[in-house]
């Protein structure tokens, strides 16, 4: 009895507390809302189906209000924008569309301080016929302080075809940009999926995704959306989507973002169409003044081909370049090349590993990306991304290994070291050949005044002759050569590579492989 006598009694107490309360912050509104039709303190209404867009926040705080997201209708529909911030913060997100309507955009952040809204999905095609999907919003930028929303991802579509050239899916929303002075570049939004029965010659092609958002002057790039996936199991495939870059670091400091991943090319169950090819990796961000580069974007699998007892696997798609370092920092290392597709007779062939990322002044080059695997184990392998050289102080970045499959493929060779001072990167390692030759393996990289040379990359074993070894990087005045690669086992065996020459003040030459 007692406790419910003491909560009536604080009941009693709050309520005119919140009263007052409310009425003193509507005395604060009520001008700026008569003036500008908008409150100094508090958040912006959400949209509605009668008005979607997001209201405004408070001029002085408050969040954006978020866009409305439709649900239910036949037509396509736009989501409704987010609201803006006013001096501080959260933009309001972007609402999702209906039937292939873009997603709204994000709102802004608060100028001073907040966080930009993330974009809304893009609306799902409505089943109908020659339906696209829905573009995903774009994220909200950031004032002084924040990061950008992230991008919305596109919608997806689906319709029969009949051999006819489809709709596509929705393309990724790009990130919002981080604040000018602090805050991180919002993710670019992933594009959708492309689903089609009856493919033809001119068939959609995966759409991008968003890229990423670039920072100010602190903070790091977002990452670049994947790429769309095309399907067509009867007729043509359509490519996959490429991935896009990472946005830019801050422009003091701050590091690149990452590139996105392609998507995978369009597969066949029947008929005598050619498969997709796998959707190219996004490039990585350029780092600021200070700080490294965003790696590159895997490539995507090419399609699978089941269409016949002699069909061929899609080719995989290319991996991303590393993005480059400025003053002070590392290259980003490239994007692994795509998979290649499943195929009754062969499988595909693997994409290119993206090459590394230029180093800065003083900074590491970026090492290569591996190339993809054959398809299946039938399909030869990709090759392997060259590492970037060095610029004044430090290493040269390392190759990437070939790919493996039906033929292995050649790797990549090493960065040279620094003009002043580094080593020099060490060859990629050659694929292996289940059923023929093995891939050589790379050559080290020089260096160029003080330090050793790379060492050669190993040669892949290969069912017939063996891959050779890369020789290794000779030194120039003061260090030791490279190592050269031991040759790959096979029907001959392969040569070992040579070893790299000595300083010419100081040092010894590599061993021979």
């Amino acid at each position: 009895m007692r406790g419910g006598a003491y909560a009536a009694a604080e009941v009693v107490n709050v309520s005119p507390l919140q009263g007052v309360e409310q009425g003193v912050l509507g005395a604060v509104n009520a001008p700026t809302q008569a003036l500008l039709g908008r409150p100094l303190i508090g958040d912006g209404t959400a949209g509605t189906a009668a008005s979607p867009n997001g209201g405004a926040g408070g001029l002085l705080y408050g969040n954006g209000g978020a866009g409305y997201s439709y649900t239910s209708g036949a037509t396509a529909a736009a989501g409704g924008n987010g609201g803006a911030a006013g001096l501080i913060g959260n933009g309001g997100a972007g609402g999702s569309g209906l039937a292939g309507g873009a997603g709204g955009a994000g709102g802004n952040g608060g100028w001073l301080y907040g966080n930009g809204g993330a974009g809304g999905l893009g609306g799902a095609a409505a089943g109908t016929y020659y339906t696209a999907g829905g573009v995903g919003g774009a994220g909200g930028n950031a004032g002084l302080w924040g990061d950008g929303g992230a991008g919305g991802d596109g919608g997806d579509t689906w319709r029969p075809g009949f051999f006819t050239v489809g709709s596509v899916e929705g393309a990724g929303g790009n990130g919002g940009h981080g604040g000018l002075l602090f805050g991180n570049g919002g993710g670019g939004g992933d594009a959708g999926l492309n689903n089609q029965i009856f493919g033809a010659k001119g068939t959609p092609n995966g759409a991008a995704g968003g890229y990423g958002g670039n920072a100010g002057l602190w903070g790091n790039g977002g990452a670049g959306g994947h790429g769309g996936t095309a399907t067509a199991p009867v007729g043509d495939g359509g490519v996959g989507g490429n991935g896009w870059a990472g946005g830019n670091g801050g422009l003091f400091y701050g590091d690149g973002g990452a590139g996105g991943a392609g998507g995978t090319g369009g597969g066949l169950l029947q008929g005598s169409g050619i498969p997709g090819v796998g959707g190219n990796g996004g490039a990585g961000g350029t780092s600021g003044l200070i700080g490294s580069g965003g790696a590159g974007g895997v490539g995507g699998t090419g399609g699978a081909n089941h269409a016949s007892t002699n069909s061929i696997g899609g080719v995989g798609g290319a991996g991303g370049t590393g993005g480059a370092a400025k003053l002070f920092g590392s290259g980003g290392s490239g994007g692994t090349g795509g998979v290649g597709g499943i195929g009754n007779t062969i499988g595909g062939t693997g994409g290119v590993g993206g090459g590394g990322g230029a180093a800065g002044l003083i900074g590491d080059g970026g090492a290569g990306g591996a190339g993809g695997n054959g398809g299946d184990g039938t399909g030869a392998g990709g090759l392997g991304g060259n590492g970037a050289s060095a610029d004044w102080i430090g290493n040269g970045g390392s190759g990437g290994a070939g790919g493996s499959g039906g033929l292995g493929a050649h790797a990549g060779a090493g960065g040279n070291g620094g003009s002043l001072y580094g080593n020099g990167g060490s060859g990629g390692a050659g694929g292996t050949g289940a059923s023929g030759a093995g891939g050589n393996g790379g050559g080290g990289g020089a260096a160029v005044m003080i330090g050793d040379g790379g060492a050669g990359g190993d040669g892949g074993d290969g069912s017939a002759a063996g891959g050779l070894g890369g020789d290794g990087g000779n030194a120039d005045w003061l260090g030791n050569g490279g190592a050269g690669g031991t040759g790959g086992f096979g029907l001959p065996p392969a040569t070992g590579g040579f070893g790299g020459r000595g300083g010419r003040l100081f040092g010894s030459p590599g061993a021979q492989g």
